[in-house]
């Protein structure tokens, strides 16, 4: 029997337990250290990031810079610049990893799964045909073949050609 460590896995499930965590997203801007924190792109008033426990390699997360629970709570201008970094995110992911396809869409609300939802974001996820086995399904797992960091460099590239 093969054995797999995902050891990133316990610090998301930690961290999800604790009641003080918030919101994840609130510093990761005024930090400034957009390769540690996984900010691949910075935009007037959004910016997209790299998920840290992605459903797939390349999941980014397009984001307001500022808090906002509903589509309705962003201005004109919030709402233009979300929709058209989701777009250049699914052209960097397409450029970088050659993905055969996408979901993308927004859980909003908790009950509509929205793990932190008082801060909305696009999930921007490239998918390939046959992406997904057995190991979500009977071991909760997922298995990235490459290493977010190392994504990040290819990421953030992309979006400055773009």
């Amino acid at each position: 029997m093969n054995h797999l460590h995902p050891y990133w896995r316990m610090r998301y499930i930690e961290s999800r337990k604790k009641p003080s965590a918030g919101n994840p997203f609130a510093g990761l801007l005024a930090a400034g250290d957009d390769r540690a924190n996984l900010v691949v792109h910075r935009g007037r008033t959004c910016f997209v990031l790299m998920n840290n426990f992605p459903y797939n390699p390349g999941h980014l997360m397009v984001l307001p810079n500022r808090e906002a629970a509903d589509l309705a709570d962003l201005t004109a201008e919030e709402r233009a610049e979300l929709l058209d970094l989701v777009i250049r995110a699914q052209a960097a992911l397409t450029a970088v990893m050659r993905p055969a396809g996408f979901n993308i869409g927004l859980n909003l609300g908790k009950v509509a799964g929205a793990g932190v939802p008082q801060h909305l974001h696009a999930h921007v996820v490239p998918r390939w045909e046959g992406d997904h086995n057995f190991m979500p399904v009977t071991a909760d797992t997922h298995v990235l073949p490459q290493a977010l960091d190392e994504l990040w460099e290819k990421l953030a590239a992309a979006f400055r050609a773009a």
